[in-house]
């Protein structure tokens, strides 16, 4: 479990991140970016960057290049908002948790055997 300084450091970077991101970046490839969460190591050195987009799936990889380009200016950004020793190494990754959640929903579906009304009795 994080402590609490650590959520709140999550909690600033994904807002910080979402503005740079959102704002800042001017890189075609990168539109359309919601950043879900971000989850920083206990030493501060890596942190997760959960984002996910509407665009469709074949850009995606598109998506991430251009974030994967774009780190050392966000990384730079970041440090120039956030007031700590050291800012993460940012890694980007796509949040999987509505996918997961829609196959999860399409399996009990296929389980659940079909429900009958109750009885009006």
């Amino acid at each position: 479990m994080p402590s609490r300084r650590l959520e709140r450091l999550n909690e600033q970077f994904k807002r910080e991140l979402a503005e740079i991101i959102g704002s800042e970046l001017k890189d075609p490839r990168v539109s359309q970016i919601t950043v879900t969460a971000v989850l920083t190591s206990a030493d501060l050195a890596h942190a997760r960057v959960l984002v996910t987009t509407l665009a469709p799936e074949s850009q995606r990889t598109s998506i991430l290049a251009g974030l994967f380009n774009a780190r050392p200016f966000i990384r730079t950004s970041l440090s120039q908002r956030v007031r700590i020793r050291r800012v993460p190494e940012l890694d980007f990754e796509w949040d999987t948790t509505l996918e997961r959640a829609r196959r999860i929903e399409q399996l009990l579906a296929e389980v659940r055997p079909h429900s009958r009304p109750p009885d009006s009795e």
